[in-house]
């Protein structure tokens, strides 16, 4: 069963989510928060698999939220998703460093939209191809991260290659059929980059391969 919080200080929104996931036989809503405050009591108390958090709220931001949950060992099990509109790009870089797993956008279709939270609950990263496409064209104008450059020579190579396709997009199968190796083995070599460049997930290895330069946008 995957657990869900649903943090949104609109209740119309947060009524819609819920409508959805409730119809989900392995899916449970197990609380809701209007502000990213009573989210953190919350995420505290039930441990939920998956937060799914807004941006913008009064008392505490979504930024800030997903800023204490990745810093609470006690948390270490929740993912947080971040709830975005189109607009709102300027926060979706922050939000990722904080520790967010991923982002979707509020006008998402419904199948989009549960697919989405088992990705998340698998501990597979999430960006929508909008946000995908913002995060690539901020990394063609800026300089290389040369501490996030410096990161990589702990990997091997294959750990490297297995991070460029995890900035691509790709899943562990279709990694798994490019290395020519089991999906299994993909798993361990990014889960060992995640060890050794202290990244909370898949998402933030996206940002650190850009930083690096292991990862040149195609359109540079």
């Amino acid at each position: 069963m995957i657990r869900v919080l649903l943090v949104d200080d609109q209740p119309l929104i947060r009524s819609g989510f819920r409508a959805l996931l409730d119809l989900e036989d392995d899916i449970e809503v197990v609380a809701e928060a209007a502000d990213g405050k009573e989210g953190l009591e919350l995420a505290r108390e039930h441990l939920p698999d998956i937060a799914l958090i807004d941006i913008q709220m009064p008392v505490v931001d979504g930024i800030e939220a997903t800023r204490r949950i990745a810093a609470d060992p006690a948390l270490a099990g929740v993912h947080v998703v971040i709830l975005t509109n189109y607009g709102m790009d300027e926060y979706v870089f922050d939000a990722l460093r904080t520790g967010a797993a991923g982002f979707l956008v509020k006008d998402i279709v419904p199948d989009d939209f549960l697919h989405a939270v088992r990705v998340a609950a698998r501990g597979d990263s999430l960006l929508a191809p909008s946000i995908t496409r913002k995060l690539i064209d901020r990394y063609v104008s800026q300089p290389l991260d040369t501490g996030a450059e410096a990161g990589l020579e702990d990997l091997t190579g294959r750990e490297r290659e297995a991070v460029a396709f995890v900035a691509r997009g790709l899943s562990n199968a279709e990694i798994a059929d490019h290395m020519v190796i089991s999906p299994m083995t993909v798993k361990t070599h990014i889960n060992r980059a995640m060890t050794k460049l202290h990244a909370r997930d898949r998402a933030q290895l996206v940002v650190l391969a850009y930083e690096s330069g292991l990862v040149v946008p195609r359109n540079s």
